[in-house]
């Protein structure tokens, strides 16, 4: 059974970039560009998520909070 949404906590990065952290999931990605950090999260969300049980929305929450298609 898949949740219907998952939450990362997005930040800027002391070393530049950006990083994003899962809400209570073992799930961590880092990127240079917003952009980028987007399509990590995405393929980090369905690599951890076995077949078909990744969340439909991923909630990114930071200075803005910004909902994606997974």
């Amino acid at each position: 059974m898949n949740a219907a949404e998952i939450t990362f906590t997005v930040t800027e990065s002391p070393e530049g970039g950006y990083e994003a952290r899962a809400v209570g999931h073992a799930i961590f990605t880092h990127a240079d560009t917003m952009d980028e950090l987007r399509q990590e999260i995405r393929d980090a969300v369905h690599c951890h998520f076995e077949n078909g049980a990744a969340p439909a929305t991923i909630r990114l929450n930071g200075a803005q909070v910004e909902v994606l298609r997974a």
